[in-house]
Parts: C-alpha cells; sequence; structure tokens
C-alpha cells in the first residue's frame, strides 16, 4: 500500500487489519497532496459502507416487529401502492404494465425492488434516468446531493415507474434510498437518530455520522481522482468539509455517512461477533446470518456485471460464493464506497480488513483486490 502511495497513484490511506484481538493500523501518506500526514483517526466519506450499517439498523426493527421481512412496503411506504412498471428499459414512461406484486421489505434489503442503476452501459440517457436527474433524486453518486427532505423525496420518486418486476433482478442503490425512508417511518425518528441509538451509541462509534462538528470536518480529506491523460491526481470538487457541518436534507441510506477507521472496526466486530458487543446482544445471530448470507440467483448475481463480479448478495452488502484471487474459502463477506472506501470480514479466518482512501480509482485498478489477497495470506 506505501508503494502505490509512493507512486502518486493516491495522496494517503489508512489500512487496518483485525485478528481476533490483534489490531495493526497503518496510516500512510496525506489527506491532501502536500498536506497533513493521514492519521488514525481521519475521517473519510464512507458512501456507500453506509448500506451494510442501514441494513444492521433495519435487521433490529425486523427483530422488534416494527418491519416484517415478507412484508409489502406500502403499509409504511403509501407513496409505492400499486406499482407500474416499464414494458421496456429505454420504453417512455407512460408504457407500463401493472407489478405483479407489491415490493417487499426484503427486496429493499436484497436489491431486488425492480429499480436502480443500469449497469452496461452505465446509467444511459433513457427516459427513466432523464425523469430522475429531473426530479434531482440523486439516484446514482452521492454527490451533488438531492434537496428534497425524506417525504418530499418518496413522494417524487413514486411519480417514477418500475424498472422491472419486483423480485426479479438486482439493481444498486436505488433500494438502499428508499430503506433508509421505511427504516426511519418504521421507527418513527428521523434515519439519523435511529442509526445513532440503534448502532453509534452502543457502539461508541463517536466519529460517524450524516453530518460532523467543526472540529470532525477538518479532518476529512480531500476527494481525488487520477486523469490518465495527465498521469496527474487531481482535486474533485465534491462535499467539501463546510457541507459536512450542518444536516443533509436527505440523510442517504445508500451513502451518506463519514467515518474513521475504528469506527468500521467497531461495526465490523459487531458482525464478526454475531452480534455480540461487549457482552450484550445488539443484533440476534439469526440476523447476522441473514445479512451475511447470498440471497441470489446465480442469473441475479450475473446481471449484477462488473459491481457484483461473481459475488453474491445478502443485506446490503457482497458475499463471495466461490474461491477468488484473494482467499480459497468462500464467505468472506463486506462492500466498498465510492469514494475509495472498502471493508471486509473473512469469518473463517476471524480476520477483518479495512481500506480508507479518498481516490475512487482504488477501486478499478487492483488496489482494493491486492489489499484483499495481502490481507487474507499475511
Amino acid at each position: 500500500m506505501a508503494a502505490r502511495v509512493d507512486q502518486g497513484e493516491l495522496p494517503g490511506l489508512v489500512a487496518v487489519v483485525a485478528d481476533g484481538e490483534q489490531v495493526w493500523v497503518d496510516p500512510i501518506g496525506a489527506g491532501w497532496l502536500g498536506g497533513e500526514p493521514m492519521q488514525r483517526d481521519t475521517l473519510f466519506r464512507i458512501a456507500s459502507i453506509t448500506k451494510p450499517m442501514l441494513a444492521t439498523v433495519a435487521m433490529t426493527l425486523v427483530e422488534e416487529g416494527r418491519l416484517a421481512l415478507e412484508e409489502p412496503v406500502d403499509r409504511l411506504l403509501p407513496e409505492l401502492t400499486d406499482r407500474r412498471v416499464l414494458r421496456r428499459l429505454d420504453g417512455p414512461l407512460d408504457d407500463t404494465v401493472p407489478a405483479h406484486r407489491p415490493i417487499t421489505v426484503e427486496d429493499l434489503m436484497t436489491y431486488r425492488m425492480g429499480h436502480g442503476l443500469i449497469v452496461e452501459p452505465f446509467n444511459p440517457p433513457y427516459p427513466i434516468i432523464r425523469a430522475a436527474d429531473d426530479l434531482r433524486l440523486t439516484l446514482a453518486q452521492p454527490d451533488p446531493r438531492t434537496p428534497h427532505p425524506s417525504d418530499e423525496w418518496i413522494r417524487l420518486f413514486g411519480t417514477l415507474p418500475l424498472m422491472h418486476q419486483p423480485g426479479t433482478g438486482w439493481q444498486y442503490n436505488t433500494a438502499a434510498l428508499v430503506l433508509g425512508v421505511l427504516v426511519a417511518r418504521a421507527a418513527d425518528q428521523p434515519l439519523a437518530d435511529v442509526f445513532r441509538t440503534r448502532l453509534f451509541d452502543p457502539l461508541d462509534m463517536a466519529s460517524t455520522g450524516f453530518w460532523l462538528t467543526d472540529e470532525q470536518a477538518r479532518r476529512l480529506p480531500g476527494f481525488y481522482e487520477f486523469n490518465a491523460e495527465t498521469g496527474k491526481l487531481e482535486l474533485q470538487p465534491v462535499s467539501p468539509p463546510e457541507e459536512w457541518t450542518r444536516p443533509p436534507a436527505f440523510p442517504s441510506g445508500a451513502g451518506g455517512l463519514a467515518s474513521t477507521a475504528d469506527d468500521i472496526l467497531a461495526f465490523a466486530r459487531l458482525l464478526l461477533n454475531r452480534g455480540r458487543h461487549d457482552g450484550s446482544q445488539l443484533i440476534s445471530e439469526h440476523s447476522v446470518e441473514l445479512m451475511t448470507s447470498n440471497h441470489l440467483t446465480a442469473e441475479q448475481i450475473r446481471s449484477g456485471g462488473p459491481l457484483l463480479s461473481g459475488q453474491g448478495w445478502g443485506y446490503g452488502m457482497a458475499v463471495s460464493i466461490e474461491p477468488d484471487s484473494a482467499s480459497d474459502v468462500p464467505g468472506r463477506y463486506g462492500w466498498a464506497g465510492g469514494y475509495g472506501t472498502c471493508w471486509f470480514t473473512h469469518p473463517a479466518q476471524g480476520r477483518i480488513g479495512i481500506l480508507l482512501t479518498q481516490t475512487s480509482n482504488v477501486l478499478w485498478n487492483g488496489t482494493t483486490q491486492e489489499f484483499a489477497r495481502a490481507v487474507l495470506q499475511a
């Protein structure tokens, strides 16, 4: 990892390996080009690592009976009743057929609600994509953030048809956005309070949130992307630190959190310990098993294309179902964030790996795969 920083592929990173009670943390490089060094407590925009945390708080509501996995979402999201489905993905918005059945809570957990990113080609200018953009729903990248509060956001989203019949295919991101609205309504609390009371406070994740204090926000690194033409890293104008000092209009359960290495490690250990933390069972073993087991068919995995890369999907996270370059033993679970963050846990080894950067290229240039191999084969 240090070699990649030395080669100029990214300004810096924080790497974590946990094996039982042994924890190795290595801050390397800087948060900004030419800036102050990375620290163990540097905060990162963790983007889609928000998703498994959302699934965890959702399962606490299932355990309390506030939600049921098999129930339609219509009870709490009446905006999504009587869904219509496009006849053709590239067709006009009024060329639809009725949905064969309602969207269920488990459809949201497994990303099979019938709406999400189009993988290949990536989000082409179909009418359904243009309509969402016109409504400023922010269904793909985290930035720029949607201006709509949750109730208005779900109302506007409900004016659009689905792309596919519920339960048929895996599609990324939209389900987590909808699940965040559902969780807040089921708990009868703002989503930020649900996360805080059910996850952050019990795990002492004091540096994780949808917004930060002024002092915390100043510790956010810059977000960089590598320009292949110039051969240089370039600073990108996304969510500057001052934007993180105020609550967002729509707290995104798909990718809206900032966090630190130690806070993510506390969350990872909760799942590795099958829901136990500090002598208390915060979430049941059965819920952890559901979250970290594959629920997709082989065809649904194939439809995930390069996003899934042959992995299965549990609730809010990927699950390896076959031996791969990092490990001969399946069962590794975790996920990555689009700003250049990744976390995985290998329960068979009892080992956790966390790699935090703010350079999205690490997700596609082999860095995260190299990191996983190094962690699991050490």
